[in-house]
């Protein structure tokens, strides 16, 4: 390793593509971020630009280079994470995808998950995988690129294409072509992998119709990766790890010991818990992920995915107009006591964990005439915390409850929304004083794997709280609210 003490973090979300330069104490020196262009050809699909996604990296890269006052030979390491699921499929030779790519919130393939589910085969692909039959996931969107994609399938099948997450679209021009691959925990969102053997399972790719020839090298979530290439920030930069956005923010967060947990509140809301080194099924349809793998040695957690967090809020600004700056969203919410029996639903693309339902749409609940845009900004604040306690609820029946939470992602700037959330949960909530612990963990496990950390509670050690929220609310208050919430629910659904 050279004498530099800095990472890079490649932070590539749903919404915006980000680069923040950490010194190995885990403080941000530089940043920037772009956002970037959504498309919704046709009701329940969702779309994104693979090669603006590309051009934007590469500008946030060098303007957080830059910000932080350094030359990209000042860099020891980069680390990648990444929005998972969302698909791209391109041409080996030119390096150009043959479509845009299909994004993780995308429904399409709904109706075949539907198709293809039953007991049995659902029970074979959770045991294998840890994941459920859902258009969220990966396979499905693959097959569906090179079934509709004229020549795309012969052309997978010649290996003349590649496949990827958004991880390994970026590996692959940044290393000039060099490197196809993609890590444990990625790989653990597809449907193809099998999670406890660690490899991919043909079985599955047979009974989804993939080819083998499409698929990365599957690699340590910290490891040896290639380089960037010079020409593209200016020197050469090692790429020391990859990791799915959820879990580089449970790394992030320090949560390396079993029954430890966070949740992660962007445009989606992701609750992960760490549950060691065993896969444990969920019995109330959960996923059993890969939360991160070391030195071969894997750890798993259990997930629960909420479609949309911070996007009702998005929504509700770019959309309704509700307000100009999400900022305002703490003082609308602030300035009235409750909602007034008001309740969102935000299901726009569907319901995510526990319920499973991507036929349910979004809905608002109980206005009246004296409802305002304070009380829907409050019901859609409040919509967040009661999903994360959906997903508790479901985490509590598989294993051991977190004894606190720690949150992250742009929502948990939000005070009301931390206090809101303790007391919805009846659990402590910790914020930390870096809330970017996405990339703050793609860049720990980067400069553990260069040497700067010389183990997992090295990285611990960084960790720091910002702010402590209490329980405030009785429990009896709470459970009566969360009953209102659950009939909001039932309301929407159309899968039972």
């Amino acid at each position: 390793m050279s004498g530099s003490r800095h990472l890079l973090a490649i932070d590539q979300g749903t919404t915006s593509s980000r680069a923040i330069v950490f010194d190995d104490q885990g403080h941000i020196r530089g940043r920037a971020q772009r956002e970037f262009q959504q498309y919704f050809p046709q009701e329940a699909w969702v779309e994104h630009d693979a090669n603006d996604i590309l051009a934007d990296v590469l500008v946030v890269c060098r303007e957080a280079i830059a910000e932080a006052g350094l030359e990209a030979s000042d860099i020891c390491a980069c680390g990648i994470t990444n929005q998972r699921e969302t698909t791209v499929v391109w041409d080996r030779a030119t390096g150009e995808p043959i479509a845009r790519a299909i994004v993780w919130q995308d429904r399409r393939t709904a109706e075949r998950c539907r198709e293809l589910a039953d007991e049995r085969t659902e029970s074979w692909l959770q045991d294998k995988t840890g994941l459920l039959f859902d258009p969220y996931f990966s396979a499905t969107k693959v097959a569906w690129l090179l079934d509709n994609v004229d020549g795309a399938r012969a052309r997978a099948e010649a290996g003349e294409l590649a496949f990827g997450t958004i991880d390994s679209w970026l590996l692959w021009h940044l290393t000039g072509g060099t490197v196809h691959a993609t890590d444990a925990t990625n790989a653990s969102r597809t449907l193809l992998f099998n999670i406890r053997d660690q490899a991919w399972d043909d079985e599955l790719l047979s009974f989804f119709d993939i080819p083998r020839a499409l698929l990365p090298e599957v690699r340590d979530t910290a490891s040896d990766f290639g380089t960037i290439r010079k020409d593209l920030l200016g020197a050469e930069i090692p790429i020391a790890a990859m990791v799915g956005d959820q879990q580089a923010a449970l790394v992030g967060q320090a949560c390396f010991k079993p029954g430890m947990a966070k949740s992660t509140y962007g445009t989606g809301c992701f609750l992960m818990l760490n549950v060691g080194e065993e896969a444990l099924a969920s019995r109330h349809r959960l996923l059993t992920t890969v939360a991160y793998r070391i030195h071969g040695k894997t750890t798993y957690a259990l997930e629960g995915s909420i479609f949309v967090a911070g996007a009702a809020i998005q929504w509700l600004r770019d959309a309704l107009h509700m307000f100009e700056k999400a900022e305002q969203t703490q003082a609308l919410a602030a300035s009235v006591d409750h909602t007034g029996g008001v309740y969102l639903v935000p299901a726009f693309t569907g319901l995510g964990a526990p319920y499973w339902d991507p036929e349910a749409r979004g809905a608002i609940l109980g206005l009246t005439r004296d409802t305002g845009i304070e009380q829907i900004v409050r019901a859609a604040l409040e919509s967040t915390c009661y999903q994360t306690r959906d997903l508790v609820n479901a985490i509590g029946d598989d294993a051991e409850p977190p004894r606190e939470l720690r949150v992250d992602g742009g929502m948990a700037a939000n005070d009301l929304v931390c206090s809101c959330l303790a007391d919805i949960l009846q659990t402590p909530v910790e914020r930390p004083e870096v809330i970017e612990t996405t990339a703050l963990g793609a860049a720990y496990m980067a400069g553990l794997q260069v040497g700067l950390y010389d183990s997992l509670d090295a990285i611990a050690e960084l960790w720091r709280a910002e702010r402590h929220f209490e329980v405030e609310k009785s429990a009896a208050e709470v459970d009566t609210l969360y009953e209102g919430w659950c009939d909001a629910v039932a309301r929407v659904r159309c899968v039972e």
